[in-house]
């Protein structure tokens, strides 16, 4: 895939038609095998009243924070489920004091250990996949029987080889990954939402 934008534009038309163009072939990327796997992981901890945890770095700290509602709010909408989760990018206190401590690469790992138990879930989002703190995330996780879950772009990183689930993102923009991973989040929780409802009721709500 070439890189884009590869070119200066001057019509914010075309730019917008080619951004658009990518997003359709970065989704049409998503190996569904890898989300079939990752909605298994997430519906079997839900099951089991367990915990989901999520981080990222920047935009993709935002996409961990709106997880929260969508996998929680949204899936216990109408369902009886009542999911368990919790970004670890969100408390500023607890990441700045073991920023300050320890160092910002342990931010999440750090947290993991106080609060995460084994059989409970982690979905980490970074663009680049190399993120250290994600990375040191991801290791923590699957030595204390934490299932891992990533969500990658550009090469995958060593998030791609270091979770049990790789949702990775085929594209080299920034944003385009993000708007991506945005929605691979909302498929997750809508789909595991819908699992649960009748047919009757899923004609009459808004997702």
């Amino acid at each position: 895939m070439t890189t884009f934008p590869a070119r200066p534009y001057s019509n914010i038309a075309d730019y917008y038609s080619d951004y658009s163009a990518r997003i359709v072939q970065a989704l049409a990327s998503v190996d569904t095998r890898q989300l079939e796997r990752a909605n298994e992981i997430l519906a079997e901890t839900i099951d089991h009243d367990r915990q989901i945890f999520s981080c990222g770095n920047g935009g993709s700290a935002a996409i961990a924070n709106h997880l929260v509602c969508d996998h929680a709010r949204g899936i216990c909408n109408l369902t009886g489920l009542r999911p368990r989760v919790q970004s670890l990018s969100s408390n500023i206190e607890i990441i700045t004091a073991i920023a300050n401590d320890a160092s910002y690469a342990d931010v999440f790992c750090h947290q993991l250990d106080l609060m995460a138990r084994p059989g409970d879930a982690l979905i980490t989002i970074s663009s680049s996949g190399d993120s250290e703190n994600v990375v040191r995330a991801i290791a923590h996780a699957r030595a204390n029987g934490i299932a891992t879950i990533a969500m990658t772009g550009f090469s995958g990183g060593r998030s791609a080889t270091g979770a049990d689930v790789n949702i990775h993102v085929d594209a080299d923009n920034y944003g385009v990954i993000e708007d991506v991973h945005q929605s691979l989040m909302h498929v997750l929780a809508q789909f595991i939402r819908q699992s649960h409802l009748s047919p009757a009721t899923i004609a009459q709500s808004r997702f």
